[in-house]
């Protein structure tokens, strides 16, 4: 599948506004961001969190860089074949990563069915 950066980064804006309210109200100093591909230049990585789960933080607060998640839109295009497909993945790949926001681990999701 072909798309450039700009339109895949409109669809992460579409399937963020589609998520559930509780799930993201409670995203707090995170951003969003696309990238080509992971540092190691593979196309099995989706996204990543970058960042403190909410379980693991003592004193967050002012001043602290925001936490990342990164979906990286050379392995989505590599992995689907429709707009459909794209959009179910971008979607998947939102909730895990903020799954991870919120302290879960990919053996929880897997169990979930998000992993």
């Amino acid at each position: 599948m072909e798309m450039d950066a700009a339109a895949f980064e409109a669809l992460v804006i579409d399937e963020l506004d589609q998520l559930p309210d509780d799930m993201v109200d409670g995203l707090e100093n995170v951003v969003f961001v696309v990238e080509d591909r992971p540092e190691d230049g593979t196309l099995d990585l989706l996204g990543l969190y970058d960042g403190l789960a909410l379980t693991e933080r003592t004193q967050y607060g002012m001043g602290e860089l925001p936490d990342r998640i990164v979906l990286f839109w050379e392995p989505h295009l590599a992995q689907c074949d429709t707009e459909t497909e794209l959009r179910d993945e971008i979607h998947t790949t939102l909730v895990h990563e903020i799954a991870h926001f919120y302290g879960l681990d990919d053996e929880q999701l897997h169990e979930m069915g998000w992993a």
